[in-house]
């Protein structure tokens, strides 16, 4: 039996703030498992592991971190215990995950079930989903049932919104202020390309409700603008970031219908920087949902997402309780019993 809180302690040690120490996490995790009598299938900067022909049911973790913050009291790459709490950078988003599928299968004798697991293991989730595009263009075979282990403070999630991020830029032509005529306004034309937005958004998206999530519809956020160069000069430049947390597929498309046609009427460069649609899979076991994006959006297949908490993912200060952390391992141990034997 291996202890989840010894696995999640030998985690955090790795720095992996951008996959910084991708190879050394992933060494650890394949060589523990392998005493485990898993076989590794794929190894890259993701790992893919497996005990069995038979996979009924796979677990995906990423193994990358967000950047820390200034503020911490305690140190940021070593498990420390303080009561029932453990701290340490990426401890609850999402190395508590990784510890306690680690402890489950330590614990679970595959010889007296039918069927085995498959495991992934990811990296840059946190700031472009390489990982879990590269593992879904290289998987063919995805168990039928996948668990995420994300924080949910043990909570059983079965849906989240979908991202659709834009960055938009506008191209004008320079002249003085004092003739304007003379130029064309590049900040002008991304107020009308928003407000011709907002209306739409207003009007045709917002008022499309999905009593699913919490908020329950589509919101849009225009979080970023730039453009001019002096308060006496047309603006030559100009562009903007939006995004929408979408609640179905339907309402995406419509999005992306709507920004192609304001692209063309105002002569706009608009980039994707994210495309991920939303997901919702009927359960008897929850019908809860959430507002944050994670991998299980990638995959076609019945997911729910299940982790450690509380949810303090990219605070100062990050940390997940020990019993939580020890329930995890329960709940993932029932899972693979009721679902390989």
């Amino acid at each position: 039996m291996i202890e989840a809180q010894e696995v999640l302690e030998n985690l955090v040690k790795y720095n992996t703030v951008k996959d910084k120490e991708n190879k050394g996490i992933l060494d650890y995790i394949e060589n523990i498992l392998k005493t485990l009598e898993f076989r590794t299938e794929k190894r890259d900067k993701f790992l893919i592991m497996s005990n069995s022909s038979k996979t009924p049911l796979g677990f995906l973790g990423h193994t990358d971190t967000v950047e820390f913050t200034d503020g911490w009291k305690y140190d940021k790459f070593k498990l420390t215990k303080s009561n029932d709490r453990l701290y340490g950078l990426g401890v609850c988003d999402m190395k508590s995950g990784i510890a306690a599928i680690i402890s489950a299968v330590s614990q679970i004798n595959f010889k007296k079930l039918n069927k085995g697991i498959k495991l992934y293991f990811t990296y840059d989730e946190e700031i472009g989903f390489n990982g879990i595009k590269e593992v879904v263009k290289y998987e063919k075979n995805f168990p039928q049932k996948m668990i995420i282990g994300e924080p949910t403070n043990n909570e059983i999630i079965i849906g989240s919104k979908g991202l659709l991020e834009y960055k938009i830029s506008f191209k004008g032509k320079k002249a003085h202020s004092s003739t304007p005529e003379k130029g064309k306004n590049a900040i002008m034309s991304a107020i009308n390309f928003i407000n011709e937005l907002n209306e739409f958004y207003e009007k045709k998206i917002k008022l499309d409700l999905n009593s699913n999530f919490e908020i329950p519809y589509t919101t849009m956020n225009i979080g970023k603008i730039n453009g001019g160069s002096a308060i006496n000069s047309v603006p030559e430049t100009c562009e903007f970031l939006v995004d929408f947390r979408t609640i179905n597929n339907e309402v995406e498309e419509k999005i992306i219908e709507k920004i192609e046609k304001l692209k063309r009427k105002y002569s706009a460069d608009v980039r994707t920087v994210n495309c991920i649609s939303a997901f919702f899979n009927k359960s008897e076991l929850s019908n809860k949902t959430s507002n944050f994006i994670t991998e299980a959006s990638f995959l076609k297949t019945d997911s729910i997402i299940l982790g450690a908490g509380p949810i303090t993912a990219h605070e100062v200060d990050e940390y997940i309780t020990k019993k939580s952390l020890d329930m995890l391992v329960e709940q993932y141990k029932q899972i693979i019993n009721d679902i390989c034997k």
